[in-house]
């Protein structure tokens, strides 16, 4: 299903197809910044840091709209794209996705790694405090 900007509100998280790949990760950064914004708009900022030609941003947007992660309005002549998920959506989505895939559903397994071998005192720190106000909320 095609969802076009004035539909993006209406979509629910089952629309979804997958999780970003880098590449679209990096024009979603550019869209939750800027949005919306045309292709050229995308193209210009994201060549700010990375050469990219532009009908491989547009083939890039096209694709992404097909899967679910970009709306597209098509009233004007250049086509204004805007991003369906927040950032935090999209966060958590890649998260739970990752969790399930690389430690079957453990999250201290991924705090774990994610931690490391030495997380340093400040980190440790904020992780307890984060823990208590979990705690509390409860």
């Amino acid at each position: 299903m095609v969802k076009t900007i004035g539909q993006a509100n209406k979509m629910t998280r089952s629309d979804y197809k997958g999780v970003p790949t880098a590449a679209e990760l990096q024009l979603l950064r550019i869209l939750w910044g800027v949005e919306p914004a045309t292709v050229r708009e995308v193209h210009e900022k994201i060549n700010e840091h990375n050469k990219v030609g532009y009908t491989t941003v547009l083939k890039m947007l096209q694709i992404m709209h097909e899967k679910g992660l970009v709306a597209r309005d098509e009233s004007s002549r250049a086509h204004i794209y805007k991003a369906i998920y927040s950032e935090e959506q999209t966060q958590s989505s890649m998260v739970k996705d990752m969790l399930n895939k690389a430690f079957d559903g453990s999250k201290s397994n991924l705090v774990m790694r994610a931690l490391g071998k030495s997380p340093s005192a400040q980190e440790l720190n904020e992780i307890r405090a984060l823990l208590d106000s979990l705690d509390k909320n409860k």
